[in-house]
């Protein structure tokens, strides 16, 4: 342990860390990679945690090397200066020069990292002379959301901030030492806490090459030195003679793994383990919380250890156990073999065959039907396809560019993982907005993701979204196939622009083409849902006007049937009731439509008495000013209406003439009719929402009453 890590000092102090010179600890990761606290390095002023000022990093032997912050989250803002206590993740990786032969310890793949027993290890001069400290506790609290982690225990003292948190039972690094509590409790960052690098492509590339590095320095360390001091073989001691995914074969497949095009988002990764669990549990797989893996090894790390909690059904009925765990890893491998594949890149085919040879040889020691669907996955063919006796000549595997997601090789578009669904509830407490997020997957899945109970007021709601939206839908893209958002809302929000909120903060991306920064009606499915209707069962004319919607043909109807040309003064007002009358006698497949907001006058009075007659499609202008092109509008939305068919035919048209006229250097004039273009498709069949909980009003943690 003494080998990899570090103590970190201003610049010339690296032998002598007197007067206050000495700043902290940190460890070595991957080769000339050293990993820390951002609030350690931030003793050093702006310049050192900006990267523009050196200082000492001295390792074991007593060598004091030169490093620069590469990466501090949260990064500090241009100009400030470091604040006393460093917000979470407080995190930095600084680069070392000539440390190429530095010891590096194992970074834990694992998402769930506590509850385990743990030691951690620094530099300290508390106690007089600055000296090695080490400290054994517990590892309580902490998520692997990016939270703090709780430790209690002999915690080391002040100094030790940027160690290393090990868990003692697995030989992993699950955390950095952050600080110390009351009396003998600590904190720590978990090592998930990186995952958050990789929110914006630049970072996720830094991740992932991390990560490469980290994995081919373990498997070289551990050839060249076998079980003696390698991490690798303080695992196979730690884990004992028992089957399953051994350490070795960790070791060399995560190495495999590192060599390939890593995921663009954590939906990527969970849409293979969702479906590896799915396959080898055989019994319907309800995951009990989301993880955010954000490169393959991490996949891994959410099925090698399925035994933990899981009774295999042949052990339960005396039939002959199966290696769950080995299973369904090499299964998993084998779906991100085909998957990388099917992306065609040419530096992915060198390191594919070689995962591809190692999976068919590790497949021997697993059962029949498992070593089939490896098969078919690396070679194509369907489930009746036969299996060679053996392996083709040479041992070489020929990769077909296969859809992952499934072992048949049809030919299928594929799907997002799951939609984002955000619900936001009439207000409770004054004029604040209680709102939840969650997942919707496939077999009617809900799965939450975070939620206010308490709520924010209208005005904040999009800047307070904007982040948790942007964390769901990173889970639920994959590949090219990007989720749908679906925001069920209380009618007198019907008229919140959501179509036009964005992931980025305000101000950010504006002059660059990104399609990240896009307006997320521009780049993906937005649709409005009702949130009245959900309080109460789905009646019959809700589930009869969404199948007609989805048979179609469509066919549009006017909202206000008393709409004039030009505007909105309506020569005569239809009743509540006479507008109920009209639609219910329109075909199920009508689509009502409106140049004008919904969420207040005579456009809520028509939307009311739509939603009470069972339409699930509605088609509106959510803006306010004025405007005297109605007429246009109608007869375009009902040419819009009618060439997309069915209510799946909108989703394309509506974003394309988003886009056109949304154009700030020249705006598509065949498309201004529809801006601010708003969509409800409100299924009656989607699984239930969930009420607002009952909740007393009150202040929020860490307010005062």
């Amino acid at each position: 342990m003494r080998r990899s890590v570090v103590r970190i000092s201003a610049p010339g102090a690296g032998q002598d860390d007197g007067g206050g010179r000495f700043w902290g600890s940190g460890f070595f990761i991957a080769p000339g990679r050293v990993l820390t606290c951002a609030h350690v390095v931030a003793m050093g002023g702006g310049g050192v945690l900006e990267g523009g000022v050196a200082f000492d990093v001295t390792d074991w032997r007593e060598r004091t090397l030169r490093g620069r912050v590469v990466l501090a989250l949260p990064p500090p803002r241009p100009g400030a200066r470091p604040p006393d206590r460093w917000p979470l993740p407080d995190l930095a990786l600084v680069e070392v020069e000539d440390a190429a032969d530095a010891e590096c310890l194992w970074l834990s793949d694992r998402s769930a990292v506590v509850p385990a027993p743990v030691a951690l290890y620094g530099w300290s001069r508390e106690t007089g002379e600055l000296g090695w400290r080490y400290g054994t506790g517990t590892a309580a609290g902490g998520d692997g959301s990016g939270g703090a982690m709780l430790l209690r225990g002999e915690i080391p003292v002040a100094g030790c901030s940027g160690g290393p948190v090990v868990d003692t039972g697995r030989g992993a690094v699950i955390g950095v030492s952050k600080g110390r509590g009351e009396g003998t409790a600590g904190l720590a960052v978990p090592v998930t806490a990186l995952r958050a690098v990789a929110n914006e492509r630049p970072g996720r590339e830094r991740l992932h090459a991390l990560v490469r590095a980290h994995d081919r320095y373990h498997l070289r360390h551990y050839r060249a030195i076998g079980a003696g001091r390698s991490w690798t073989g303080l695992q196979k001691q730690l884990r004992g003679p028992v089957g399953g995914f051994a350490p070795v074969l960790r070791t060399q497949l995560f190495a495999r793994l590192a060599e390939l095009t890593q995921p663009a988002g954590p939906g990527e990764v969970m849409t293979l383990v969702d479906e590896v669990k799915s396959r080898v549990l055989q019994d319907p797989y309800q995951p009990g919380v989301e993880h955010d893996p954000r490169t393959w090894r991490e996949g891994v790390g959410l099925l090698y250890d399925l035994r933990d909690g899981t009774v295999d059904r042949a052990e339960r009925v005396g039939g002959p156990p199966r290696d769950l765990e080995l299973e369904a890893v090499l299964l998993y491998a084998a779906r991100v073999a085909a998957a990388v594949s099917r992306l065609g890149h040419a530096a992915d085919a060198k390191p594919l065959s070689g995962l591809a040879d190692w999976l068919v040889i590790q497949a021997d020691e697993v059962q029949e039907a498992v070593r089939k669907d490896i098969h078919r996955l690396l070679h194509g063919g369907s489930a009746g396809s036969a299996e060679p006796d053996r392996r083709p000549a040479g041992d070489k595997v020929s990769l077909d560019k296969v859809r992952f997601g499934a072992v048949e090789s049809e030919e299928d578009g594929g799907r997002a993982r799951a939609d984002v669904l955000v619900e936001i509830d009439p207000t409770m407490y004054g004029d604040l907005y209680p709102w939840r997020i969650k997942l919707l997957g496939e077999n009617n899945r809900v799965t939450p993701l975070c939620d206010d109970v308490r709520g924010v007021p209208r005005a904040a709601l999009r800047e307070t979204l904007r982040e948790p939206i942007a964390e769901a839908l990173r889970q639920s893209d994959v590949g090219e196939h990007l989720a749908a958002l679906q925001v069920v809302l209380p009618r007198e929000l019907f008229d919140e622009p959501v179509a036009s909120w964005r992931l980025t903060p305000p101000g950010a991306g504006d002059d660059s083409f990104d399609p990240h920064a896009l307006p997320l009606g521009q780049r993906r499915v937005v649709v409005v849902r009702d949130r009245r209707r959900r309080d109460h069962p789905a009646f019959p004319e809700w589930h009869t006007r969404w199948r007609g919607a989805g048979r179609g043909p469509m066919t549009a109807v006017r909202l206000r049937d008393e709409v004039p040309v030009p505007g909105h003064a309506a020569r005569r007002k239809e009743s509540r009731n006479a507008a109920y009358a009209r639609f219910l006698e329109t075909d199920p497949s009508a689509v009502p439509v409106y140049c004008g907001p919904v969420s207040h006058g005579p456009g809520a009075t028509a939307l009311e008495a739509a939603l009470t007659a069972g339409h699930a499609v509605v088609i509106w202008r959510c803006c306010t000013g004025e405007h005297d092109d109605c007429e246009e509008f109608h007869e375009q939305a009902s040419r819009l209406v009618c060439e997309a068919t069915t209510v799946e035919g909108l989703h394309r048209r509506l974003r394309s003439l988003r886009i056109r006229c949304a154009d700030p250097e020249a705006p598509d004039e065949d498309a201004r009719w529809a801006q601010s273009i708003a969509l409800l498709m409100d299924s009656p069949e989607d699984p239930g929402l969930a009420p607002p909980p009952l909740t007393a009003p009150g202040p929020r943690p860490g307010e005062g009453a």
